[in-house]
């Protein structure tokens, strides 16, 4: 059975339980620097420290999907959070769903950005990987490298394959 998703656009309360939006709306800020600039603090935490890791940032630069996109993997990592920050203001999707072992399929929501939004995604939140509507789009994206990883054996990324799955998302 094929199942069709239409994103719906990215909101503070409706992407709370997958991780935080990272914007400056709904956000407390302050003035710093003897008037010159406005802080907009706190805006995410980084969960990045397990087995002595440390917070790291990317750049990463994506490829333009095909629509309608077949949602055929998920992924997620479950020792740190990961954020996707873009550095235009084009929008991009974001593919998410809750679960332990498996993704749970019924929690499993598209949301696209303003172009103006980032995300925050909690440890563990399952997610399809970047979802670009443009080419070349480049984004900053903080997470975790480990710290003498081959000796600890920390799991960067756990997979679940959804090939035989039919959920597409869809644009308008």
């Amino acid at each position: 059975m094929r199942i069709e998703i239409k994103p719906k656009p990215l909101t503070i309360l409706g992407f709370k339980r997958f991780g935080e939006v990272i914007g400056k709306e709904g956000r407390a800020s302050k003035i710093i620097n003897r008037g010159s600039a406005e802080k907009f603090h706190d805006v995410c935490s980084m969960d990045a420290h397990e087995e002595g890791g440390n917070s790291t940032l990317h750049i990463y630069v994506g490829k333009a999907r095909e629509f309608p996109l077949h949602i055929d993997m998920l992924e997620k990592h479950p020792f740190f959070s990961q954020t996707f920050i873009p550095r235009s203001k084009v929008p991009f999707y974001c593919v998410v769903a809750l679960g332990e072992r498996e993704p749970d399929l019924s929690t499993l929501e598209i949301f696209e950005t303003n172009g103006e939004q980032g995300i925050h995604l909690n440890r563990g939140t399952w997610h399809f990987p970047l979802t670009c509507i443009k080419d070349k789009e480049e984004f900053i994206v903080l997470d975790m490298v480990a710290k003498n990883q081959d000796e600890k054996k920390i799991i960067e990324c756990v997979e679940y394959n959804m090939e035989e799955k039919e959920i597409y998302l869809v644009k308008e």
